[in-house]
């Protein structure tokens, strides 16, 4: 916000440079939350995509699951013989100055990890299901948190332009109104004192 300055014509320059800076910032500000905005509207049809395929992938996964635990008796034992999964990574790019995760897991040779005499194509079915639902489930995680972070990033600039806009820069017009309406009256005073003294020298 302004401070109240003088009335001189550097601070009225002055004021008028802040203010300039001001709009300036504002129009910056206003144009980073419209491309923030547009990049978490695409991830949310994203989002929302996922969801239906998500849910249709463990219903698919669960049913494989009870037809092969139908088949072949309660395979908790199998199951255990998965290995819990560490390749998960992150990478980051950033949009307008939000870092925007992407999760991934490293690709690798499709192979069934549990005993081959232990099983039949219900559970390899079950596997498969699971896999592919697993997969759904990181991408889906990262585009979450994604909408999550934009959604941040598009409150904090908001925040940010709403100051600008009603606070900063009508401070400023204010501070150029007073300083220009006080530059003003002190050009009428000079001019009507200039005018007594030539009024006086005329008749002198």
């Amino acid at each position: 916000m302004a401070k109240q300055l003088s009335a001189t014509k550097g601070n009225l320059l002055k004021a008028k440079q802040s203010l300039s800076l001001s709009e300036l910032g504002y129009d910056l500000m206003d144009r980073k939350r419209t491309i923030l905005i547009r990049e978490m509207m695409g991830l949310m049809d994203d989002v929302r995509l996922l969801k239906q395929e998500i849910t249709t992938a463990y219903r698919e996964a669960y049913f494989s699951l009870q037809q092969a635990n139908i088949s072949l008796g309660i395979i908790s034992e199998i199951a255990k013989s998965t290995p819990i999964e560490n390749t998960i990574q992150i990478h980051y790019r950033s949009t307008m100055g939000v870092e925007i995760p992407r999760v991934s897991m490293n690709e690798k040779p499709l192979k069934m990890e549990y005993p081959i005499e232990a099983s039949n194509s219900r559970l390899d079915e079950a596997y498969l299901m699971f896999l592919k639902a697993k997969n759904l489930t990181v991408k889906l995680a990262g585009v979450e948190n994604s909408v999550f972070r934009l959604a941040k990033a598009i409150q904090k600039t908001q925040k940010r332009a709403n100051a600008l806009h009603n606070v900063v820069i009508p401070s400023y017009k204010d501070e150029i109104k007073l300083i220009t309406l006080a530059l003003e009256e002190k050009e009428r005073e000079e001019f009507s004192r200039l005018k007594i003294i030539k009024s006086k020298k005329s008749k002198g």
